[in-house]
């Protein structure tokens, strides 16, 4: 198991050491830095699937606002 270190505002750590009172903080930052790293994947993802739909948008040509309601119309009918 690695040992990590960080600097926190003064205010930060009493406000943890109050709120954890009596639990495993070493478990609790764990499970907030495995956290953080699935948020930072998420917004990763997301950020690819923005750039994948902007790329797929550019690459198809314009529809007028006639055809787009004759598919809708269409797909309503099925």
């Amino acid at each position: 198991m690695a040992t990590v270190n960080f600097s926190v505002p003064d205010d930060v750590k009493e406000a943890f050491n109050i709120a954890c009172q009596g639990q495993n903080k070493s478990a609790i930052i764990a499970e907030l830095m495995m956290e953080a790293v699935e948020r930072a994947a998420r917004k990763k993802r997301h950020r690819e699937a923005i750039s994948n739909i902007l790329t797929l948008r550019a690459e198809m040509p314009p529809v007028s606002a006639e055809e787009v309601q004759a598919a809708l119309d269409e797909l309503r009918q099925s």
